[in-house]
Formats: C-alpha cells, structure tokens, sequence
C-alpha cells in the first residue's frame, strides 16, 4: 500500500512540475526531457508514470477541472440559498478559478491551436472536458424552475448563454489579460436575477 501511495505523491508532483513547463513553454514547446529536467528525473523514469507529454498535460486538466467541480459541488449543496444565490455563487466560483489558473488557460489554448492545426476539432476536446459542469449549471436551473424560483425558461438557452459568458471570461483573462473577471461576474449576476421571479 505504501509503494502506492508513494507512486500517487510522485505523480502529483511530476504533475506540478510538468505544468509550470506547459505554461512556460506553452504545449508544442514543452518536451518530456524538458518536463524530466524540471523534475530531476531521468525521461525513462518518467515513463514509469506517464506514456506522453499529451497524457501528462491531460492529467494536468483533469485535476484543476476536479478541483472546479469539487467547489461548485459544495456550493450547489448550500441548502441556506436560495437557487439563484447559488448560480451566482458557482458563476463567481469558476470566473475565479479561471482567474487563478490563467497561465494554465494560456497553455490550453496553446494546445487547442496545435489541435486545430493538425486537423483535430478542438471544440469536440473542450466540450468532453467541460460536459459535467454544463451539467450542473442545468441541474441548478432545473432546480430553481421547480421551486418556481426561475420564470419558465429553455434550460438549454440559459445554460448556452452562461457557458457563453464563461468562454468570454476565459477570452478576456487569457488573451486580453484582464486583471479581473468582476465584469463578467456583474454580468452573469444580473443576467441570474431577472431569470428569478422577484
């Protein structure tokens, strides 16, 4: 058990180090000999935890899009507000993070484009990666419409319209390098409270 144990905290941190590399290089640049180096490993010992940079930059995404979901979650489970008050609040959570993770983001839309060159759709790779916190974004509006909370409105219009505000956050924190996401927040807040039936 402690040989896994070990395996899983070498892992985290190879994936710490990997992804300083990601945002430093950006993906094409970013090399398993460079990621090795930053760990001071050798690039065969690398092996032994991933097969590919492409497998480590995916890892990478996967546990700051666990980390999200984990966050929103807990504040989709806050029973004391109302469903709007937790919209807003999960809406503010994400902005947040992307915030937080906009040299990450940087990188990810490195890849999006080496993806989009070599003839891959990264709108298919976003999508996947972002289909549960769509989910969860209806499942507090379907909440909220039950309660009668929310004026009868298309799930799927509001949620297109959030997740639209969402990609213009990450648009203006990575490649505008807005020094916040406020606006976008004030936006969605307004946009949350006239969807409420007050």
């Amino acid at each position: 058990m402690s040989i896994t144990i070990e395996h899983e905290k070498r892992c985290k941190e190879i994936l710490g180090k990997a992804l300083d590399v990601f945002i430093e290089q950006g993906f094409e640049n970013t090399t398993l000999q460079k990621i090795a180096d930053r760990c001071a490993i050798t690039r065969t010992s690398l092996y032994i935890y991933f097969k590919n940079k492409k497998e480590i930059f995916n890892y990478s995404i996967k546990q700051l899009l666990n980390d999200l979901e984990a966050d929103i979650q807990t504040r989709n489970k806050n029973a004391e507000q109302s469903y709007t008050e937790r919209l807003i609040s999960i809406f503010d959570c994400i902005v947040d993070k992307i915030m937080e993770n906009q040299r990450l983001l940087i990188a990810i839309l490195d890849y999006l484009q080496t993806l989009a060159g070599n003839n891959c759709d990264p709108e298919k790779y976003v999508r996947r990666r972002t289909i549960r916190l769509r989910h969860i974004l209806s499942s507090v509006i379907i909440g909220g419409k039950k309660k009668g909370e929310f004026r009868p409105i298309l799930i799927k219009d509001i949620n297109e319209i959030l997740y639209g505000l969402l990609e213009a956050a990450v648009f203006r924190i990575t490649i505008l390098q807005a020094q916040s996401g406020e606006d976008i927040k004030h936006a969605a807040s307004v946009l949350i409270r006239r969807m409420a039936n007050c």
